[in-house]
């Protein structure tokens, strides 16, 4: 068969949520589209996200909650796609929505379900979803060679060429759900600049002989922050460093083989207390310093702090006794502890990649690579990396809805 005879409108590369997304929206269009995907079931990040509540979006959806080196690229396609929007197509197939956590919306259904709606909305749009089709390779024809057909998609089933291709595969965190690098691959063989990918929203590793192992399971809220980047969320001790809510936000700022300032992570133990002034006013002259902060913090991150963080005996002494340099130190010791991470817990624990595909060769209107008509980048693959709260699956959504209304 000459598949210049076949030739489908848009071949999406990546039946996850922006592959999704935009296959829908094409095909409800009127366009011909085929889905490949490399594994056996559609929206499989979609299906693990939220602990399997999926956190579909924020009501707090802005550029401000995104890291690229193109920090203006993901205005178009988020002001194309409000949170309003987003949940009045899945709440018009009967799925709740609740604000769980300070605009983090959860499913009520579960992720299971969003992922249906997404796959229904495609099948049903008149989409081609075909399942464990790894794509072995992607061409460009030449005019004279593909006529209408720009691009030749290879998978070990078939041949397909295509007038436009979406390239949706994500990036290399979370491999436990299928996750590759096989996006940012096809980008540079095609020419395209990538930013060099890493693990965020991960765990954070603080090296060998880590002083506060012994506190691991331990959470309380703290104060994080990293240059410019500051989050007030629950943080987790480990066995190996630091993890929860606060930890996970800050990692995609906290890059280790950066320069000191760039690796420095700076924990408030204690956010919005003024410290100093408690110890400085509190009546209880006599109180000693370890038992004074033990009612505030946990005991025993109170113990290790004073072992690891204050003055040697320091902890031991009667605030009353304690001059006020040394009130000082001790609270600023607290509020701005500082830590250089070693490194994170990798790819295995990382919930998204930052880095990817360069995006200033692309449209930030429509996806579309400026160089090469007709090819499209949409989702995780591309260097826009949301915080943790909803953010990262709007952006697969938005981005992929704004290639399906331009193909």
């Amino acid at each position: 068969m000459n598949i210049l005879n076949h030739v489908v409108d848009l071949c999406v590369l990546g039946a996850g949520a922006a592959g999704l997304m935009a296959g829908a929206e094409a095909a409800r269009r009127g366009r011909t589209v085929v889905l490949l995907d490399h594994g056996p079931r559609v929206g499989r990040k979609v299906l693990i996200s939220g602990g399997g509540r999926c956190n579909l979006t924020n009501v707090r959806i802005s550029a401000e909650h995104y890291l690229s080196d193109n920090p203006h690229f993901c205005k178009s396609a988020l002001a194309g796609l409000g949170t309003a929007d987003l949940l009045e197509r899945f709440t018009s197939r009967g799925l709740e929505f609740v604000d769980e956590d300070r605009g983090k919306l959860f499913c009520r259904q579960g992720a299971g379900a969003v992922a249906k709606v997404l796959e229904d909305s495609c099948r049903e749009a008149g989409a081609d979803i075909r399942l464990s089709r790894p794509v072995t390779g992607l061409k460009r024809f030449s005019s004279a060679e593909g006529g209408e057909a720009r691009f030749v998609v290879d998978t070990p089933r078939e041949t397909l060429a295509c007038r436009s291709v979406l390239v949706a595969l994500g990036g290399p965190a979370w491999p436990g759900a299928g996750a590759s690098s096989r996006g940012l691959d096809l980008a540079r063989e095609l020419g395209l600049p990538v930013i060099p990918p890493r693990p965020a929203l991960v765990p954070l590793t603080m090296g060998a002989n880590w002083p506060f192992a012994e506190l691991a399971g331990i959470a309380l809220p703290v104060r994080i922050t990293c240059g410019q980047a500051s989050f007030q969320e629950a943080l987790l001790f480990t066995h190996r460093g630091l993890s929860g809510p606060a930890a996970l936000q800050v990692s995609a700022h906290a890059v280790p083989g950066q320069d000191q300032m760039g690796r420095e992570v700076v924990v408030d133990l204690l956010p919005g207390t003024d410290l100093a002034a408690l110890l400085a006013d509190t009546k209880d002259r006599k109180v000693l310093l370890k038992n004074f902060l033990a009612r505030l913090l946990p005991q025993r991150l109170a113990q290790l702090a004073m072992e690891h963080l204050l003055p040697p005996g320091l902890g031991a002494r009667r605030v009353g006794e304690i001059g006020a340099k040394d009130l000082r130190l001790a609270a600023q010791a607290l509020s701005a502890w500082t830590l250089a991470p070693s490194g994170t817990e990798g790819w295995a624990k990382a919930e998204v990649t930052a880095g990817g595909v360069d995006t200033r060769p692309l449209s930030s209107r429509t996806m579309e690579c400026k160089a090469i008509p007709g090819l499209y980048f949409a989702g995780e693959v591309l260097d826009v990396t949301g915080q943790l709260g909803g953010y990262n699956l709007h952006w697969a959504l938005a981005s992929g809805l704004a290639c399906g209304r331009a193909v």
